[in-house]
């Protein structure tokens, strides 16, 4: 989300219009009218992250004045900023409604409770302990601690999700595929103790998941205060890193060699059971839902399939692992400090530059790397998952239908960015001082041109004008502010007429005359010379 603001100052207070955008297109806008009691309010209830947000301050006098209210628009414009720049609080729920109401009205909770409560009528051996209000970041995405009601001291977890905009199986695939997740046995994959549509049902562990671990943080606190802002940073032990990021390697690739669709491995969707990562959350690419890191790997065009999606997921866990917290920007131009050169050379293989900009490498290449090329299998567990033919077609061409759903907002998010730079490149302050240099260049050579009569070709210097037989006081008119031509060699004095010769003139008389002049000159003729006229032409 992009947002800009104004203000419309009324009779008894302000109201602060914000304009939207959702994505690169203009037309996927609109206007929200906000007061800052609505800001106090939002702000209110993003304490719980533990940020600093920098909201303007309160005034009781005085919040009438221009001045004031200019001031205060501005402090609002930088804490959208702040809020929509944040990967964590965009994607909140608070956030979601206070700029986009008309989206994201429902109750999600309650809707996921009448979904629930189908499923209690249909298998009434379950009974809901209490919600897990808020534990993930997905809006439409909800948990309950449930238990069977003849074991009343073993605890379950009950997730509910509504359906993506990937949803590309049809609903007989769907729930076909759905009920297969049960029988896929791996180490390294959480097991699913029972499925219906969109409601899957998991042991809950007291550990939490991975990014519990790495943040210190209790599994039922609220997602915004587990991980906005930790109070302790610090990553794994270089051994942890290396085993806990192999395995994970491992279950990625025995999905991809299966032809099923991950794309959304990231720290929360890893479970720790003893010493082994075992993945969560199968079905979201099922259910069509996005991935965590979408808006990452969206800006980069070469991280364009399923497969290079986990991969570049997979760098952004193994910073976490490795510094305790994600990475400030992508690429990463460079990376702090880590327990071993291997850490930086596979974080440098999915999270570079480079690497953004020419592709991510296969799993399998990540496995040969140094890092993780001598961790040995701890596990006999053989891995199993068998999906028929026709479902593994359907599974295909959805992953194929995902992929070019990213590759078209890649190239829309591409072309605007081409856009954006060249329209800023344009309107910058030194192109504009260029562009008045040139401006002024032309507008001089064009004045200097019309002057000297250059284009004509009656003065041009190959066709060269008679010269003037007036005799010494007749002078001609006086020549044009432009240089002139480089003068030709003289030939030789010649006793033709001087009509012959070229129109070139000596201080502004013309040679042919002065030349005349000269020939006819007789000595008789002159006589003693008692007063000066000062109107005489002179030659010198």
């Amino acid at each position: 989300l992009k947002s800009g603001s104004r203000a419309a100052s009324l009779q008894s207070h302000t109201e602060y219009i914000i304009r939207v955008q959702r994505g690169v297109s203009v037309e996927n806008s609109w206007q929200m009218v906000r007061r800052y009691s609505d800001f106090d309010l939002l702000n209110s209830n993003l304490q719980i992250a533990g940020l600093s947000l920098p909201l303007p301050p309160k005034k009781l006098i005085g919040n009438m004045d221009r001045e004031f209210i200019a001031e205060r628009q501005k402090g609002l414009q930088n804490y959208l900023n702040a809020i929509t720049t944040n990967h964590i609080l965009s994607n909140c729920e608070l956030v979601k409604k206070f700029l986009d109401p008309n989206n994201y009205s429902a109750s999600y909770t309650e809707i996921a409770l009448q979904q629930v409560s189908v499923f209690f009528r249909s298998e009434p051996k379950w009974e809901v302990v209490e919600p897990l209000k808020d534990i993930g970041w997905r809006i439409r995405k909800k948990y309950f601690l449930v238990k069977i009601k003849n074991q009343p001291k073993e605890r379950l977890v009950l997730s509910w999700a509504g359906l993506g905009p990937d949803k590309r199986l049809s609903d007989k695939g769907f729930q076909c595929l759905i009920k297969l997740l049960p029988s896929c046995l791996h180490p390294y994959i959480y097991r699913v103790a029972n499925e219906s549509s969109a409601l899957l049902i998991r042991m809950f562990d007291e550990k939490g998941t991975l990014k519990d671990l790495i943040y210190k943080a209790k599994p039922k606190e609220p997602f915004l205060r587990k991980y906005c802002n930790p109070k302790k940073i610090q990553g794994l032990e270089l051994q942890q890193i290396k085993t806990y990021g192999w395995q994970i390697l491992e279950v990625l690739k025995f999905l991809h060699d299966k032809g099923f669709p991950y794309g959304h491995l990231h720290a929360s969707n890893v479970m720790l059971e003893g010493d082994a990562c075992q993945l969560l959350d199968l079905e979201n690419s099922l259910l069509g839902l996005p991935s965590f890191y979408r808006s990452y790997f969206s800006q980069f065009r070469k991280i364009n399939t399923l497969e290079g999606v986990d991969v570049h997921c997979f760098g952004h866990l193994l910073y976490e692992m490795t510094y305790g917290r994600p990475p400030d920007s992508l690429p990463v131009d460079s990376f702090p400090p880590a327990p071993s050169v291997a850490v930086v050379a596979a974080l440098e293989s999915t999270l570079s530059c480079e690497a953004c900009k020419n592709g991510m490498p296969t799993v399998s290449r990540l496995l040969q790397m140094p890092l993780f090329s001598d961790v040995l299998l701890t596990t006999s567990e053989k891995p199993q998952f068998k999906i028929p033919t026709k479902l593994k077609v359907a599974l295909r061409i959805a992953k194929e239908c995902m992929e070019k759903r990213l590759i078209e907002e890649q190239k829309q998010i591409h072309q605007h960015r081409r856009l954006t730079r060249a329209q800023s490149h344009h309107g910058s302050e030194e192109e504009r001082k260029k562009r008045k240099i040139l401006h002024s260049a032309k507008y001089s050579t064009s004045n200097n041109s019309a002057g000297s009569g250059a284009s004509s070709p009656l003065t041009s210097p190959s066709s060269p004008t008679p010269p003037s037989t007036a005799g010494m006081s007749a002078l001609p008119p006086p020549p044009p502010p432009a240089p002139p031509p480089p003068a030709a060699p003289l030939p030789p004095v010649s006793t033709e007429a001087p009509t012959q010769l070229p129109p070139q003139a000596v201080n502004g008389v013309s040679r042919g005359a002065l030349l005349s002049s000269i020939q006819n000159f007789q000595k008789g003729t002159l006589r003693k010379a008692e007063t000066c006229d000062h109107n005489a032409p002179k030659i010198g």
